[in-house]
């Protein structure tokens, strides 16, 4: 059969292009962006809090279109997602630029900069044709918050999408409301950071709002948009039993037992370098945290441990992993092959 007509007609200059059809009028000088949580009432020649996304008049640009700060291909389980294409090949991309300020950044070099590398324009069919090169089964938007280039993620996500690539946000979860209905069949998967349960560390620490973040991972899994959640445990900062508990309560009782929950090992790193490692005892506290609260999958990261999936229903080992390898998946058509029972995710 021939294939239908792309639904989205590519505009042929990248300015046309970086034009954003996230935002509103506000008042004769300012516009406000839609791309984010934080809503920015942006005055003319200004940028909103993520320094890249700029009123340029009566529209606003998005200054980091077509402009990577970082390409790569990296195993898809590195995002990390366990239940999303395991094994595949994601080509990986991220621009200057956040919308958080969180003190123990791992990117820190290109979240928080607004110095913009404009020696060479990277077209959404240049990333596509890259993708395909390097036999991507996805494209990742990542290393930097990728809603504040939703502009960009977007045009190469459809241009993906005729090539049978999904792509997949690695996010902290402050998209706006109208982005994140617009991503409904255009993004496939997504891992959100669930950084704490604070709302006064969300608002001191990070520049942002704990219930926002909440609601915004709720209408991913509504939108049904394959969600795994990931919280970097940092010693003294949020690793009470308390906060992770009612982590772990929120996933199962308001997303879903089925949801993959990643706990991660902080090390220190930008204007975080006195706080220590998280220790394995630590995330063996959560671990079983997390199946006092009922949740199906959960894994520990950057601590070089195995992280199986093992099937809720029977229990026997589905997929077995080290580090960002899996050594062997057992499922068949995305099913247990001792029981039958279904396991969540995206799967080949």
């Amino acid at each position: 059969m021939p294939r239908e007509p792309s639904k989205y007609i590519y505009l042929s200059s990248r300015e046309d292009r970086a034009v954003s059809k996230f935002y509103k009028p506000y008042s004769d000088d300012r516009l406000i962006c839609t791309l984010c949580q934080h809503y920015c009432k942006i005055k003319k020649n200004q940028t909103g809090i993520c320094g890249v996304n700029k009123n340029i008049g009566d529209k606003i640009e998005c200054l980091v279109y077509g402009y990577p700060s970082a390409l790569a291909i990296d195993p898809i389980e590195k995002k990390p997602l366990y239940h999303f294409l395991p094994s595949s090949k994601a080509f990986s991309l991220g621009t200057v630029g956040c919308n958080f300020r969180c003190s123990f950044c791992q990117n820190w070099q290109i979240s928080q900069s607004v110095n913009i590398d404009k020696s060479r324009y990277f077209s959404p069919e240049d990333i596509v044709r890259l993708a395909i090169e390097n036999s991507s089964a996805s494209i990742a938007y990542t290393y930097n918050e990728p809603t504040i280039f939703y502009l960009y993620a977007r045009d190469i996500a459809l241009q993906a999408k005729e090539h049978s690539i999904k792509s997949i946000f690695v996010t902290n979860g402050y998209e706006s409301k109208e982005v994140v209905d617009d991503m409904v069949g255009i993004i496939d998967g997504a891992n959100i950071d669930l950084k704490s349960f604070n709302p006064s560390y969300y608002k001191k620490n990070l520049g942002g709002n704990l219930q926002k973040v909440l609601d915004t991972i709720k209408q991913f899994v509504k939108n049904g948009i394959w969600v795994e959640i990931t919280t970097l445990i940092v010693p003294s900062q949020n690793d009470s039993e308390e906060e992770l508990r009612d982590i772990a309560n929120f996933i199962a009782k308001e997303l879903g037992v089925h949801i993959p929950w990643h706990i991660s090992a902080f090390h220190p790193d930008y204007k975080e370098q006195n706080l220590p490692r998280t220790s394995i005892e630590m995330l063996q506290r959560a671990y079983d945290i997390g199946k006092e609260a009922g949740l199906h999958y959960i894994y520990m990261g950057n601590i070089g441990v195995e992280n199986p999936t093992n099937c809720p229903k029977c229990h026997k080992t589905v997929i077995q992993r080290e580090y960002f390898g899996v050594t062997k998946n057992s499922l068949i058509d995305g099913k247990c092959p001792s029981c039958g029972y279904k396991i969540e995710g995206v799967f080949q």
